[in-house]
């Protein structure tokens, strides 16, 4: 089967352009919007030889994992547009449960890995999510802005399917690893689905909050442990929550609340890490 949008997706105006390898999804939905692309528009392809991540990193997606983004024009207010990246978390997570149900993450309360079972995937804050602790998917907002004062954004998801790096500085994993029988395709189908409904509680970011509790009831890590890097400092405490901004709030040992807008988040081990 090739990548195809479900029925939903398709109902609602949303269009597909699928690649078996492509640079990246995100650099072409970015091209195609300052192109004059209306947005709602899909792009998924079986191999990205030039995917990155956050802060410029390289993501590898070998053939046979997914690497999707959905680009949208004008989809809300511009300071709304970032609050996307946790609709996509929560899509991504349903999407996962329906097509490898199998999987679980529980990371303990003390930042470490917690035990198996029926359960349900976590997010971290504020882009991954995580299965047995590892990084299983990322996601990445980018946006531009286009003539007459109008915008797109290209939301990038990744997922390791059946193939995850082995040299990180942190645990990652794949569907595969985890015993999983899923394609990228079968994946990228229940995504499109889910996306809908997530979207539809968003309302533009009109339903911030209703995104806000429904990522916390998911979060990875709450109450745990947590070193942030923000820029060269690194501030250390207890993820306390995210605000109605989906800042992420770290509590530290003198009960001072840092509200933190972007930064790398590490649990556990390597939270108590002096360098991270």
């Amino acid at each position: 089967m090739g990548f195809v949008l479900a029925p939903t997706a398709l109902s609602e105006g949303y269009r597909l352009e699928a690649f078996d390898s492509i640079g990246s999804t995100n650099a072409e939905a970015i091209d195609r919007a300052r192109a004059g692309d209306p947005g709602r528009l899909w792009l998924a392809a079986r191999r990205q030889e030039t995917g990155r991540g956050r802060r410029g990193r390289v993501w590898e997606t070998p053939s046979g994992n997914l690497a999707a983004t959905l680009m949208l024009v004008d989809c809300c207010p511009l300071p709304q547009a970032a609050t996307l990246g946790f609709v996509a978390g929560l899509a991504l997570s349903d999407a996962l449960s329906a097509v490898a149900p199998g999987t679980h993450i529980a990371v303990a309360p003390d930042g470490g890995q917690g035990r198996g079972g029926a359960g349900r995937y976590e997010l971290k804050w504020p882009n991954d999510v995580l299965a047995h602790g590892a990084k299983l998917a990322g996601i990445l907002l980018e946006s531009v802005v286009l003539p007459e004062g109008r915008f797109a954004v290209a939301i990038g998801i990744g997922v390791n399917v059946v193939a995850h790096p082995q040299d990180l500085p942190y645990p990652a994993t794949s569907l595969a690893a985890l015993g999983a029988d899923c394609t990228a395709e079968t994946l990228f189908l229940a995504l499109t689905d889910a996306w809908l409904r997530h979207e539809r509680s968003w309302n533009g970011g009109r339903g911030l909050s209703a995104i806000r509790t429904a990522w916390l009831a998911r979060a990875a890590g709450l109450g745990a442990g947590v070193a942030v890097r923000i820029g060269d400092a690194v501030v250390r405490g207890t993820f306390e929550t995210i605000d109605e901004e989906c800042r992420f709030l770290v509590r530290d040992e003198a009960g001072r609340i840092w509200p933190v807008a972007a930064g790398d988040v590490h649990f556990g081990a390597v939270a108590s890490v002096a360098a991270i």
